[in-house]
């Protein structure tokens, strides 16, 4: 799927924000994730590549390392568990447990409907509320419970319906 007009008006339109276009990378991503169902298709990365001047594994590099770029389809909420050994301490397993038995999925796999995905990150950076989860690049759902998870589903699923908020992960907040 090769980059549309639109997306690469909207990419180049950030190079005079910048000392070079390689800068561009990470908002580019994200722009990209924006139009192509959240996720960097491998098809996209050399365009991309040619457009800022790198190669194409200077995209490939950074879609790898950040858990906030997906390099395989995601579904439309992408529920993203903090692993690191604060949040395991305090439950995340058990939360990524009860988020693949609700949604009859394993972590890094997409529900049949392509509404939710799971997917392990190593750490989100908030260890004080841990455990932490993500719904996409959205607000983050703090001090999260396996008993949480059913009521997070629901809340997300209203969303899908067009009963959510608009610019929420519709998990309610962190406590």
């Amino acid at each position: 799927m090769p980059l549309s007009e639109e997306l690469k008006a909207r990419i180049t339109a950030e190079f005079p924000k910048y000392p070079e276009r390689r800068a561009v990378l990470l908002t580019a991503l994200h722009f990209i994730q924006e139009e192509c169902g959240g996720w960097v298709s491998p098809d996209v990365v050399p365009e991309l590549a040619e457009l800022l001047g790198i190669l194409p594994i200077d995209v490939e590099e950074v879609v790898s390392f950040y858990p906030m770029y997906h390099p395989d389809r995601v579904g439309r909420f992408h529920v993203q568990v903090c692993t690191n050994i604060a949040c395991c301490i305090r439950g995340a397993r058990g939360v990524v447990r009860r988020l693949e038995e609700q949604l009859d999925v394993l972590s890094g796999e997409v529900t049949e409907d392509g509404l939710f995905s799971i997917g392990e990150v190593e750490c989100l950076g908030s260890c004080g509320t841990a455990p932490v989860l993500m719904v996409n690049n959205e607000r983050f759902v703090e001090n999260v419970s396996a008993d949480d998870v059913p009521g997070l589903v629901e809340r997300l699923r209203a969303r899908a319906a067009g009963g959510g908020a608009n610019g929420s992960n519709g998990a309610g907040g962190g406590r």
